[in-house]
């Protein structure tokens, strides 16, 4: 892969412009909403978005693969794939909340060297690349929690949990010092960069979860399966991000003690 640093932040930073453009001109206006077949809701800014982004890849990274939420996979066997959601929190997005974004990520190898969270209402975009985390330039760090009574968490809402992963969920949160709800990938940006210390779902696809975890990652935080595995294009995944080694393996143990 002949690509360089520069190039690769230049394409990353060319794909959530492309997709702001498309998002925001939709943003609190009148929106027909369609749902999926995963009974998800999409929206016309949605498809525009990543029709944008797509156009983006097209022109500057030809030979790249795609791994998107609106529009399919493209070319998954080349050396680098670029895996898109060009509206993440489209709940948030419909119901006129600024806490959606875009999460992009370049997987290489099986390994994200490229992570993005975009969020264009409130004007912040945290990048993770080459080991270091950032909110527009500045550098950013997971903070140093390692106990779960200390650890502040979030997730996006209890109806994305089934029954047993529910109770592990609630079983873990009330250890917490605090826990929060909503926020759709926000939650993540808020990890990196340490006002918070643990976000766990489930049921997340690739686009979800691949972009917030180089973020995190790159700003010294953990980002797992609920089995402690690394992440990769796997769908339906139970993720657990956390602060610090520590506190994701103590926060993990109580997962795994659920049914």
């Amino acid at each position: 892969m002949n690509t360089s640093a520069s190039d690769l932040l230049h394409t990353a930073h060319a794909l959530a412009d492309a997709a702001a453009a498309q998002s925001m001109a939709w943003f609190r206006q009148p929106l027909e909403v369609i749902t999926k077949a995963d009974e998800s809701p999409v929206t016309m800014a949605d498809r525009a978005a990543e029709t944008a982004m797509r156009a983006v890849l097209a022109a500057q990274a030809a030979a790249d693969g795609i791994y998107g939420e609106e529009h399919g996979q493209e070319r998954l066997d080349a050396e680098r794939v670029w895996v898109l959601d060009p509206i993440d929190g489209t709940r948030s997005f419909i119901t006129g909340s600024p806490l959606w974004g875009t999460l992009i990520a370049a997987l290489e190898a099986g390994r994200v060297t490229l992570g993005m969270i975009d969020m264009p209402v409130l004007g912040e975009r945290w990048i993770g690349f080459d080991g270091v985390a950032t909110r527009n330039g500045q550098r950013v760090r997971t903070r140093a929690t390692t106990e779960i009574a200390q650890a502040r968490i979030v997730t996006t809402s209890p109806d994305i949990f089934n029954a047993a992963d529910w109770q592990a969920f609630d079983t873990l949160s009330r250890q917490c010092a605090m826990r929060r709800f909503g926020g759709d990938c926000y939650g993540y940006a808020q990890l990196a960069g340490g006002t918070i210390d643990l976000v766990v779902e489930t049921g997340l696809q690739p686009y979800d979860y691949l972009g917030p975890a180089g973020v995190i990652e790159a700003a010294g935080g953990v980002v797992t399966d609920w089995e402690g595995r690394p992440l990769g294009l796997v769908p339906d995944c139970r993720v657990i991000a956390a602060a610090t080694p520590e506190l994701h393996r103590a926060a993990l143990a109580v997962l795994q003690q659920r049914n």
